[in-house]
């Protein structure tokens, strides 16, 4: 038996027979051509097939991981439309006088190295994206077809990596877990696992691989992201009991739907859910959530070739408010810029873009854009219980901008009659350690904060989540953090205002009690993390 030790990535356990994931790569040569114009109509063809293939995928991708997770493969579709890669492509053609596939790979590699030296860490992600695009475009050249199928058994997927395209791909019922050489956590790949609910362990080194062959028993533990190779005996029994664990806690937790989030001395606790889209809704509401804490409301854009009409936002907020019958829904203003990018916004690129124009920054210097999404907002919060919140918020005054620009909006529908409800309640995101600060000037603004705490940690730490490199420096529990977010519960209580957290940290079980007893309201997760916050709240006494 060997043991290798990677990063688990899934809290799950699988045991197994092995497969090898092997690519059918196409072999790509120089060939001098004189038709460069045939070429370049290749080129088109090509892609026209890879974004059919794409849009497959993404659809696949919708139903298995969500609008969010599904959004890499959109970006993949524009990747393929980039002016600056197109050019290379066809420079490389008409000046060299060579074949298409040449120039495909050629530019490939020259984009996958340029993103790779960049310093900032999203930038750097984006050179496997260049390498899978480029990748798909050669097969479709080549008609050498995608490697999907794994096996007719259900199988442990091992390979060096694996693309997002190549993961979703997969048939997942056939799919006992992931294991890879290399990835980071921080990965489409990953993500994308977690979503799967397939047991996953990334990063265990070639070694892994070197000691595999196709059919052997593998044993996979999501939980401390260890890895055996041909155990023995006492260690299948072993996972197979923690298996059997995991199910029988699984079970145990369906059993609290439809049960009160109430702490053993009677504190009510709210727990909502985090969803990128109408598409989660489903998720939402098959994990007994009591609303939705926060609705990303940049799918929108992300999915749309121009800016999304009124009309558009509006039928897709009336939509998840009457799917949610009652419930609450905070939706968030548009919040793109940073690690979310869309073309048609012909943002400058910024060497930070984490600490630029992005957010509500973008909202309040682009006005029409700001007030067709409050419409459509307005209108819809007469189909439901609406919150509207404000992304990265960092001073009064654009709180106030954005309160004058919600009673302009209330008075243009009311001047037109149309319904909307006056009641609807406006809250910020604290997210950024000036909005934490200055809390006890801005609850008396709003009816409520919600914490995002992945941002709040970045910019408190000075860590760029997007960078792998700065992990062992990023400490989810640094008293900074926790008093900032304690700071502002104070504060908003002593405003009448309620307060609640939407960032990773709402999950984190250990934390749970410590939140409560700052006097956190509402607590919102992912779907499949409601129940298990569930059963810890009912577990913990504030007195």
């Amino acid at each position: 038996m060997a043991v290798f030790k990677g990063k688990g990535v899934y809290g799950a356990v699988a045991v197994g027979k092995a497969l090898i994931f092997k690519r059918q790569a196409a072999q790509v040569r120089r060939v001098s051509v004189q038709d460069t114009e045939h070429e370049l109509e290749r080129v088109n063809s090509a892609k026209e097939l890879a974004v059919q293939q794409l849009e497959q995928i993404h659809e696949k991708a919708l139903k298995e991981v969500g609008e969010t997770n599904a959004e890499i493969f959109e970006i993949h579709i524009m990747m393929l439309d980039d002016e600056d890669y197109n050019e290379s492509i066809k420079s490389i053609i008409q000046t060299q006088k060579v074949n298409a596939e040449y120039a495909v790979a050629v530019t490939s590699d020259n984009f996958a190295e340029m993103f790779s030296s960049m310093d900032d860490a999203y930038m750097q992600a984006r050179s496997a994206d260049v390498k899978d695009i480029s990748n798909r475009l050669i097969a479709c050249l080549t008609d050498s077809g995608d490697n999907t199928s794994v096996s007719d058994d259900k199988m442990i997927v091992c390979a060096d990596d694996l693309a997002p395209s190549e993961t979703v791909s997969l048939d997942k019922d056939k799919v006992l877990a992931f294991v890879t050489a290399f990835g980071s956590s921080n990965s489409h790949t990953a993500i994308l696992a977690r979503n799967m609910n397939i047991p996953a362990v990334i990063g265990v080194g070639q070694e892994f691989l070197d000691a595999l062959e196709d059919g052997c028993l593998v044993g996979v533990d999501g939980h401390t992201g260890e890895v055996f190779v041909s155990p023995d005996e006492q260690t299948v029994r072993q996972l197979e009991q923690k298996q059997a664990e995991d199910i029988r806690k699984k079970q145990l937790l369906q059993e609290l739907k439809g049960k009160e989030n109430v702490t053993l001395d009677g504190t009510k606790i709210n727990i909502f859910a985090n969803i990128g889209g109408v598409g989660g809704i489903g998720a939402v509401l098959a994990n007994d959530a009591g609303g939705i804490g926060l609705f990303r409301s940049e799918f929108l854009y992300l999915e749309s070739e121009d800016y999304p009409t009124e009309e558009q936002q509006f039928q897709a907020y009336k939509k998840v408010l009457e799917s949610m019958s009652g419930k609450k829904v905070v939706i968030r203003t548009l919040d793109i810029g940073a690690d979310k990018q869309i073309d048609y916004f012909r943002l400058d690129k910024e060497d930070n873009p984490a600490l630029g124009f992005r957010a509500i920054r973008i909202c309040l210097t682009r006005p029409e854009l700001f007030r067709t999404q409050l419409r459509a907002l307005y209108r819809a919060s007469a189909f439901g219980e609406l919150g509207i919140m404000f992304p990265m918020i960092t001073s009064v005054s654009e709180v106030q901008k954005c309160l004058d620009m919600c009673e302009q909006v209330r008075n243009e529908l009311s001047a037109e009659g149309i319904r909307f409800n006056e009641s609807t309640e406006l809250g910020i995101m604290i997210e950024t350690p000036a909005a934490a600060v200055i809390s006890d000037k801005l609850a008396p603004m709003v009816d409520f904060f919600s914490v995002g705490t992945n941002d709040l940690t970045q910019y408190t730490l000075a860590c760029d989540r997007q960078n792998a490199k700065l992990e062992p420096f990023v400490d989810t529990h640094h008293e900074a953090v926790l008093r900032l977010i304690e700071m502002s519960a104070k504060n908003a209580h002593a405003n009448n205002a309620w307060i609640g957290i939407c960032g990773e940290l709402a999950a984190d079980l250990s934390l749970t009690e410590e939140f409560l007893k700052m006097g956190i309201d509402e607590l919102s997760v992912s779907p499949p993390f409601v129940l298990p916050l569930r059963e810890k709240v009912r577990s913990i006494s504030l007195k």
